[in-house]
C-alpha cells in the first residue's frame, strides 16, 4: 500500500480525534443551534460523497452493461440500506438530544448507546473510504488519488464537529474529560477498521467494486435520513441546519470536482 493509500484511511480518524480533543478547550457544550449547523453540514457532505464519490463511479464503472449500467449501483444501494436498517435493529443505541434508546433491549448506559449511535454513523464512513482506496488502488474504477484523497478530506472535516459533540456530551453528563475525549476517539476508530477490512474484501473480489461502492452510499445515505436529519430539524424551526447542509454539499462536491 503507497503513502496516499494509507493517509485516505488515517485522515479521518484524525478528523475525529481532533474533534473530541476539544473537550481539553471547551468549559460548556454547544448550543442547539450550533449543533443543528455541525449535523447539517455532515448531512451535506455525506450526500454528496455518497453521489459524486460513489454511486457515478459505481455506474461509470459499469458502462458495459449498456442502459442496465444502472443495476449494479441500484442492488448495492439497496444492500447498503438494508444493512444499516438491520444494524440500526439490532444494536441499542441512543441518538443525541433523545431520551429513549433504539434497537434491541439494554441495561447499558446512556453513555455507552450514546457511543455506539456515533459508531453506527462511522461505519459506512468508513466503508466508503476503504472501497474507494481500493478502486484507487486497483485502478478498475478510475478513481485518481486527488479523487480518493479528497473523499477522506471531506469526511474527516465532517468529523471534527462529530468528534467534539461526543466528547462534549460525554462530558457534560458527568464523564471526566480524558475519558470523554477518549469515547470520542473510539468512536471513531471504527472508521479506519471498516476502510481496511473493506480495502481487503474489495481487493479480492474487484469485479464486485460498483455494489461496494453503492453498497457505502446506500449506507451513508440511511444514517443521513434517519438519523442526521430528524437531528437538525428537530424542536423549534430554524433553517441553520439546511444551509449548513447546503455548504457542506457544496463544500464536498468541490473538493471532489477540483481535485479530480
Amino acid at each position: 500500500m503507497n503513502t496516499e493509500a494509507l493517509l485516505s484511511l488515517i485522515i479521518p480518524f484524525a478528523g475525529t480525534s481532533f474533534g473530541s480533543a476539544l473537550v481539553f478547550f471547551m468549559k460548556k457544550g454547544f448550543g442547539t443551534e450550533i449543533q443543528r449547523a455541525m449535523t447539517g453540514f455532515a448531512s451535506g457532505v455525506m450526500v454528496a460523497a455518497s453521489v459524486w464519490s460513489l454511486l457515478i463511479p459505481a455506474i461509470e464503472q459499469s458502462e458495459s452493461l449498456g442502459t442496465l449500467s444502472f443495476v449494479p449501483a441500484a442492488v448495492g444501494f439497496w444492500a447498503g440500506v438494508l444493512f444499516l436498517l438491520a444494524l440500526d435493529k439490532v444494536t441499542p443505541h441512543l441518538h443525541q438530544n433523545s431520551s429513549v434508546p433504539e434497537g434491541a433491549k439494554s441495561s447499558l448506559k446512556n453513555t455507552t448507546m450514546l457511543l455506539l449511535a456515533v459508531t453506527l454513523h462511522n461505519i459506512p464512513e468508513g466503508m466508503a473510504v476503504g472501497v474507494v482506496t481500493a478502486a484507487y488502488i486497483t485502478g478498475s474504477a478510475e478513481i485518481t488519488s486527488a479523487e480518493m484523497l479528497a473523499l477522506s478530506l471531506g469526511i474527516a472535516i465532517q468529523n471534527i464537529p462529530e468528534g467534539a459533540i461526543i466528547s462534549m456530551s460525554l462530558c457534560s453528563a458527568g464523564t471526566k474529560k480524558s475519558r470523554a475525549f477518549l469515547g470520542g476517539v473510539l468512536s471513531g476508530a471504527v472508521e479506519p477498521v471498516g476502510a481496511a477490512v473493506t480495502l481487503l474484501a474489495a481487493g479480492v473480489i474487484t469485479s464486485f467494486l460498483p455494489y461496494l461502492l453503492s453498497f457505502a452510499a446506500g449506507a451513508m445515505l440511511y444514517v443521513v435520513v434517519e438519523e442526521l436529519i430528524p437531528e437538525m430539524s428537530e424542536g423549534k424551526h430554524s433553517n441553520i441546519g439546511a444551509l449548513s447542509f447546503a455548504f457542506g454539499f457544496t463544500l464536498m462536491m468541490a473538493l471532489d470536482v477540483a481535485l479530480g
